[in-house]
């Protein structure tokens, strides 16, 4: 297969678990390539995700590796097997890759949890909201990526509306739902929005007051995506310019618990909608 010039993050990371797997088996990557009859620059390559690799190549390094995982290899294989370009990919070359990296990730994963602290969680926002929030970078954007930035923003949605879709927890601050982005007819505009979402099967909002106080991740913004493995999990910080993935073990715990303290002490699903109809009758 053909050298990739710019990896996604998906295919990065199916790079990294080959190397765990490798590095697992306590194989250098000359010896991996002598019992997989390659080179050691298609041994990196793979692994740095610059270069495609076959369902039946990956289950083979799964057994030359010795990974007993069927479920992960069978995963990790699927991956190695996608071709089909995603909705995102209409946006190559218009926006930062990680603007991509972050719907494709929305994309595969089997489930969701985002906190956010001073806006709404972008696969939420209505049209009139993304154009606020754009309007207010610095400095300002150029017209053609400003509207590629706002299209993008809308199509998020996407992933959370398609049959078998993720299931998306959203814990949001009191004070994201209180910010007039746009003005107040905008804020009431996107309050109705999360409450109509509010409704959906497979997506709960709940909301951490004011009256909350500190608590663990209170200076940050992430979202944490369940992959199709647990190993696969993957954490997005949020970023003004580059996102963040984040996949170690370590890492994973740490927001994993950061979310379950937010989660405990945030409003109850319907005190939630209690609380965004009051400010929505205060606007």
């Amino acid at each position: 297969m053909a050298p990739r010039s710019n990896p996604t993050a998906r295919q990065q990371r199916l790079g990294a678990e080959l190397r765990k797997l490798r590095e697992g088996a306590g194989l250098s990557t000359e010896q991996a390539a002598a019992v997989l009859a390659t080179n050691r620059t298609v041994i990196t390559s793979t692994e740095a995700g610059r270069h495609g690799i076959s369902p039946e190549r990956v289950r083979r390094m799964a057994y030359h590796y010795d990974c007993t995982d069927k479920e992960l290899i069978e995963v990790l294989a699927g991956m190695g097997a996608e071709r089909t370009k995603g909705w995102w990919e209409d946006f190559r070359d218009l926006l930062p890759p990680t603007f991509l990296d972050i719907a494709e990730m929305e994309w595969f994963a089997r489930g969701l949890r985002m906190t956010t602290l001073a806006h709404i969680p972008g696969p939420f926002q209505t049209e009139s909201f993304a154009r606020a929030l754009f309007e207010a970078a610095i400095p300002q954007l150029p017209e053609d990526e400003f509207e590629a930035r706002v299209s993008h923003r809308i199509q998020r949605h996407r992933a959370l509306d398609r049959p078998g879709g993720p299931t998306y927890m959203a814990t949001i601050h009191e004070a994201a739902l209180r910010i007039e982005v746009g003005g107040r007819t905008v804020l009431h505009e996107q309050l109705a929005h999360l409450l109509d979402l509010a409704d959906k099967r497979n997506i709960t909002i709940r909301a951490i007051p004011f009256s909350a106080g500190a608590f663990p991740g209170s200076g940050q913004s992430f979202l944490y995506a369940y992959g199709e493995v647990p190993s696969l999990d993957t954490v997005q910080l949020d970023r003004t310019s580059v996102a963040e993935f984040l996949h170690t073990s370590t890492q994973l715990r740490k927001f994993s618990l950061q979310l379950d303290q937010m989660e405990r002490i945030a409003l109850s699903e319907s005190r939630t909608r209690d609380l965004i109809q009051s400010i929505m009758q205060q606007l």
